[in-house]
């Protein structure tokens, strides 16, 4: 008896570019800062009011550029439009195209509220902008009450967007490595440790060592984090509990690069987890490993998981390539924060000191 087996391919290509990995990255840096923001400046907690500084300077530098990836992703303002034009309320990427400005305005509030005093001060200091910066100030008043309330409606902004850029990915069915409950869960964990490390990396350009030790401490536990959610999305995959994980672990079996990523992703956890406890006084390369390790995450999930076939038993490797949907975009998005962090240090003191200063860059 012969048998006939029909193996069917199809080739296309990758739905979801480098630009959507931007986006995820850059908006997850910026909210997890801006709950590291809180600690010092709105609740005013000592140990974190220096730190706070810096997490607040993250949180505007990356919050302005996120939004930039993703436009560049939808190619053309219509397509952001079209949210708004008819909105799709049973969508979680729709519901995103509302958590967006409600966080960035929230943010924007917030920052204003915490760097008036310092305007005021910088309204005095003679410099040409003067005029420009006692406007801004609006009298230069400290009102804790309203930064607190700013930063709650930044705080439920930060929430939702951290909810819906996980909910989106984990609701597509049809790809085994997304429709997992820990998906969410991995993106919450490997944000707040991008934030800490984009916060330490801030803190370094400054030359800032005494943060080290309170933000490898914090470094520490999101590596453990990190680390659980992986074990537990594996086991959830052997043991059968998970079918989506349990067919995604069978997709990737037999297959080497899988088996490098699966290493380089352990690997390098392992590695920050290490230099963070190790080196409590060390920012620069804690802090690069853990913004390697949260933009891998995302990495793995939204492009190389492409890779593995909806349909038939062909996969799709995907290339990175020297256009700008690829490693073009991703330098000119370095180009873009590099570009804000230098116009916003350059207008308005970051360090600790400016309050007293109020001329020091």
């Amino acid at each position: 008896m012969n048998t006939t087996v029909e193996v069917l391919g199809f080739a296309r290509e990758p739905a979801w570019l480098p630009w959507a990995v931007t986006y995820f990255f850059l908006i997850g840096i910026s909210t997890s800062a801006f709950i590291l923001s809180l600690p010092g400046l709105a609740w005013r907690h000592p140990d974190w009011r220096n730190v706070s500084r810096r997490a607040l300077l993250v949180a505007l530098v990356c919050g302005v550029a996120g939004p930039v990836a993703l436009l560049a992703d939808l190619h053309q303002p219509g397509r952001f439009l079209n949210f708004y034009l008819h909105p799709n309320l049973g969508s979680w990427m729709a519901w995103g195209a509302f958590f967006i400005p409600l966080y960035m305005f929230g943010l924007f509030l917030y920052a204003w509220l915490c760097l008036r005093p310092q305007l005021a001060i910088l309204g005095k200091s003679g410099d040409r902008f003067a005029g420009v910066y006692r406007t801004l100030a609006l009298g230069g008043h400290d009102n804790p009450g309203a930064i607190k309330a700013a930063a709650l409606l930044g705080g439920i902004g930060a929430a939702l967007i951290l909810l819906y850029t996980g909910m989106e990915v984990m609701v597509v069915q049809a790809r085994p490595m997304w429709h997992s409950p820990v998906l969410p869960l991995l993106f919450l964990v490997t944000a707040l440790s991008g934030g800490l490390g984009m916060t330490a990396l801030f803190e370094a350009l400054r030359g800032h060592k005494a943060a080290a030790p309170l933000l490898n401490r914090w470094l520490v536990r999101s590596q453990w984090a990190i680390l659980l959610l992986l074990l537990v999305w594996w086991l959830s995959g052997v043991s059968g509990l998970s079918g989506a994980a349990t067919e995604a672990l069978a997709a990737m079996q037999g297959a080497f690069s899988w088996w490098v990523t699966g290493a380089w992703l352990l690997g390098s956890t392992l590695l920050t987890l290490w230099l963070a406890s190790s080196r409590r006084h060390t920012l620069v390369l804690p802090a690069l490993f853990a913004l390697q390790g949260a933009w891998t995450v995302r990495w793995v999930v939204l492009m190389v998981s492409q890779s593995l076939p909806k349909m038939g038993a062909t996969t799709h490797d995907y290339f990175l390539t020297l256009t700008p949907d690829g490693l073009l975009g991703i330098v000119g998005m370095v180009g873009l924060c590099l570009t804000l962090y230098i116009v916003l240090t350059s207008l308005i003191p970051w360090d600790d000191l400016a309050q007293d200063h109020g001329v020091q860059s």
